[in-house]
C-alpha cells in the first residue's frame, strides 16, 4: 500500500472522528456558532492551541480532556471559520444540519486536496515532525490570521485567512494521525 493511500485512510479516519463530534455538538447546540464572526472563531482556535501547548509544556493537566479533543476542536472551528468567511455570520442559528454537513464535507475535501498537493512537494515531511511542532505551527498560523484580521483582511504578499485555516486543518489532522500512530491518543481521556 502506497504512502498516499495510507495517508488518505488515516485522513478519512480523522475526518469521521471530527465530523462525529461536530454532529453531536450540532444536536446539542444547533448551529449557534453561525452568529460568531470569523475573528471570534480564530480566538477559539487560539484558546485550544494554547491549551495544547500548555499541557505539552507542563506535562500535567487538571481538566480530564486531553490534547486529542483539542485538535479535533481546532479542525472543527477552522471549518466553521471557512463557512463564516463564505457566508458571513448570521443573526441566529440559521443553518440546517444537512447544509452544515454538506459545507463541512466540502471544506474537508478542499483541505485534503491541499494536503495531497503539499505532500507531493514535501514528501510527507510532516510524518517526521513532533506533535509539539505541529501545535507551534498552528499557533503561528493563528497569530498570522489575527494580524490579517486586524488589517481588515489586507495582505501584501501573504496568503489570506482562508489559506491559513486550511493549513491549520491539515496540521491538526496530522497531529491526530501522529497521536494515534504513536499510540498516544490523549483523546481517549474524554468524557
Amino acid at each position: 500500500m502506497g504512502a498516499l493511500s495510507k495517508t488518505d485512510q488515516q485522513f478519512d479516519h480523522v475526518r469521521r472522528m471530527c465530523l462525529d463530534v461536530f454532529l453531536k455538538k450540532m444536536q446539542d447546540y444547533g448551529s449557534a456558532w453561525r452568529i460568531l464572526r470569523p475573528s471570534s472563531l480564530t480566538d477559539q482556535i487560539f484558546i485550544k492551541a494554547q491549551r495544547i501547548r500548555s499541557l505539552q509544556d507542563k506535562g500535567t493537566q487538571k481538566i480530564l480532556e486531553g490534547i486529542g479533543p483539542e485538535f479535533v476542536g481546532i479542525v472543527n472551528y477552522s471549518i466553521m471559520g471557512l463557512v463564516q468567511l463564505e457566508k458571513g455570520p448570521g443573526d441566529h442559528a440559521d443553518m440546517p444540519p444537512d447544509e452544515a454537513v454538506r459545507m463541512y464535507d466540502h471544506y474537508f475535501e478542499l483541505a485534503r486536496k491541499l494536503m495531497h498537493d503539499k505532500n507531493h512537494d514535501y514528501s510527507e515531511a510532516w510524518r517526521e515532525m513532533r506533535v509539539s511542532s505541529l501545535a507551534d505551527i498552528i499557533l503561528m498560523k493563528i497569530l498570522r490570521i489575527k494580524q490579517i484580521e486586524d488589517n481588515q483582511g489586507k495582505t501584501f504578499v501573504s496568503e489570506g485567512i482562508d489559506a491559513n485555516y486550511f493549513d491549520i486543518i491539515n496540521y491538526a489532522v496530522f497531529a491526530l494521525i501522529k497521536l494515534e500512530v504513536e499510540g498516544r491518543n490523549e483523546g481517549s481521556k474524554t468524557k
